[in-house]
């Protein structure tokens, strides 16, 4: 018993101290979305979509959670934010080629169609996200118009 009682004791402390570190936040603005917003021009209600459901993890502006307080959940986090970022980062659309931004929209439709996203993980904790049968119509019907869209961008181009 008294070596349950130690490692307990060791374990506290170490948490404690884990406390003090924790990873850079994604605390950027979230006028970088700007770019995006005006160039796919999203409904009202898939604006609200995508506020609510994707900008956490793909933007540069993270609206963190309490719990983001506490380690190691807010490394836990950072590596969600980190990866969502790495496969599609709103905040830098502009930068994307036509191309890349056609096949972006492709998998945005097909991943929200399929209810691969949002990520059951974040919807757990953020119920305002849950996607109602609506909003996942409305979500893959603009995204499959402005996937068109691109490819249409992308066909006049090859013309010219």
């Amino acid at each position: 018993m008294k070596i349950a009682k130690k490692i307990g004791w060791v374990l506290g402390v170490v948490f404690i101290i884990a406390q003090f570190f924790s990873p850079v936040k994604n605390e950027g603005e979230i006028t970088s979305t700007i770019a995006f917003i005006a160039e796919t021009n999203p409904s009202e209600e898939v604006l609200k979509v995508l506020k609510e459901s994707c900008f956490d993890c793909h933007s540069n502006k993270t609206n963190y959670p309490w719990y983001n307080n506490i380690t190691p959940v807010n490394f836990w986090l950072e590596s969600h934010v980190k990866d969502g970022k790495k496969h599609l980062n709103f905040s830098t659309w502009d930068s994307y080629s036509l191309k890349r931004k056609e096949h972006k929209m492709d998998e945005l439709h097909e991943e929200v169609e399929e209810g691969e996203m949002p990520l059951k993980s974040y919807t757990l904790t953020h119920s305002d996200a849950n996607l109602t049968p609506a909003q996942i119509t409305a979500v893959v019907d603009w995204a499959k118009k402005t996937q068109a869209d691109y490819k249409q961008q992308m066909n006049a181009t090859i013309v010219e």
